[in-house]
């Protein structure tokens, strides 16, 4: 068998229809079984990526509960394989109740079996991106961008530009919105650094009070104030060696401005209470919501100090600016609580995905990770769905959204199609394009009409 031949389970108690299935597909590696039982033993036993499967089974072949505890009983086993319900039009509410459950689609009998050729090709296409994304992932999780889940153009030079700063000891800035990934694209920084064998050490400016922030950062000497019972290490002198990530530096009282830009020309802290001057070698991090720009022209924040610790910036991008990222990272964030929570759950159902697309987050990442993580302690299905997510009000008032005009609804759909092809591709225009079936100046075409970035701009 070859490396990449597909294994193909077909459940059908017909003779006829099996045979025929049998000689249809026969580029494939097919496996046929009759009944649940000996559907779950081929699946124990091959492992199929895709599953055509009759909802009519015996004993009930005038119903489709045996066909359904079949589709439950073998993506219980696998919830990774791409199971194809095969039913009636007369059955057509048992082939949703399948989706529902987890199929990932169905065929109308009698069988066309160029459609059943094209379900099962796109089945084992998903199927693979899938599996690939899944390893990418596990292979990622000891690399320093691991955990960074991106297949959007701006995120991904972002991420370049701070690997190619990494080996470097240059101060960093990271711009963005609350909840877009500052901390772990710092975090990505360090470990990808000559001094990740050393402490990475993050401190809030906004979440400690003024008076005691001073000493969290330096440290005091035993009696240096009333409470002061012992010597205490700040966390600059903790990070020696390593980096420093300072979040919400905006939001640094000017007292402790001016210290900081002394410590970044002298490289030397005195704790509180202290008086002998303590070399420190430490990467300096910074990150902050705010537009420092304008502070400064407000005065409540130092000019000097903005340059010290901007040697090289970045900006993260908000989650809805980032092409196919939220549906990306929702996937990601299912298999991880899924397992962290020991769920089953096999998907998000089309309104899921449908919302988590159209839904701006403006809380960015964070909020997304917290949606999914509440709706996969709370799902009662099989699947995720947009109630579950909290996000039902959105597919109800997605009436408003819609386009209202044939062009607009054309480029509503032009778009939708090109993305998803790119995202499936990653980026390739070349695959892109012979995908969508044009050419490749066409498709350039196309997406700066849609206003979509280009290799070229």
């Amino acid at each position: 068998m070859a490396a990449d031949q597909l294994e193909l389970l077909i459940v059908e108690d017909d003779p006829g229809l099996q045979s025929q299935l049998r000689w249809a597909m026969s580029e494939h590696n097919v496996h046929l079984t009759s009944d649940r039982e000996s559907a779950v033993d081929a699946m124990e036993r091959h492992g199929p990526a895709v599953v055509v499967l009759d909802l009519g089974l015996p004993p009930d072949t005038n119903g489709a509960t045996e066909g359904l505890a079949t589709l439950d009983a073998l993506l219980s086993m696998r919830p990774e394989t791409k199971v194809i319900v095969a039913s009636g039009n007369e059955e057509r509410a048992n082939a949703v109740r399948a989706i529902s459950l987890g199929a990932y689609d169905f065929c109308a009998k009698p069988v066309d079996i160029d459609m059943l050729r094209l379900i099962i090709e796109r089945a084992w296409h998903v199927y693979k991106l899938e599996a690939e994304n899944r390893k990418l992932m596990r292979v990622g999780e000891s690399a320093p961008f691991g955990g960074i889940i991106t297949a959007d153009s701006e995120m991904m030079a972002v991420c370049r530009t701070v690997e190619k700063i990494a080996p470097t000891d240059v101060t960093l800035l990271i711009t963005g919105e609350s909840g877009t990934g500052k901390e772990l694209l710092s975090s990505a920084l360090h470990f990808a650094s000559q001094r990740a064998g050393n402490g990475f050490v993050a401190i809030n400016c906004a979440a400690i009070p003024e008076n005691l922030l001073e000493s969290e950062l330096f440290g005091f000497e035993k009696g240096a104030f009333t409470g002061a019972a012992r010597q205490t290490i700040g966390k600059i002198e903790l990070a020696d060696g390593g980096t420093l990530f300072l979040d919400e530096i905006g939001d640094l009282p000017a007292s402790l401005q001016a210290k900081l830009l002394r410590f970044l020309q002298d490289r030397k802290i005195e704790r509180l209470g202290g008086r002998k001057s303590i070399p420190v070698d430490v990467r300096i991090v910074c990150a902050t919501n705010q537009n420092l720009d304008a502070m400064i022209e407000e005065g409540t924040f130092r000019e000097d100090l903005y340059y010290r610790l901007k040697e090289i910036s970045v900006e993260i991008p908000p989650l809805r600016s980032r092409r196919g990222d939220s549906v990306l990272l929702a996937k990601f964030f299912l298999e991880r609580f899924n397992t962290q929570y020991s769920k089953s759950l096999r998907g998000f159902s089309d309104d899921a995905i449908q919302a988590i697309s159209r839904y701006s987050w403006p809380g960015n990442v964070r909020q997304l990770e917290n949606n999914v993580k509440k709706a996969i302690i709370m799902a009662e299905g099989k699947t995720v769905t947009a109630e579950d997510l909290d996000l039902e009000n959105l597919i109800r008032n997605a009436s408003d959204n819609r386009p209202h005009t044939l062009k607009e609804a054309r480029e509503y759909a032009e778009r939708q199609l090109v993305e998803e092809v790119l995202i499936a591709t990653d980026g390739n225009i070349s695959k892109t394009a012979k995908m969508l079936g044009v050419s490749r100046p066409t498709l350039y075409d196309l997406m700066r009409n849609l206003g979509m970035r280009t290799e070229d701009d």
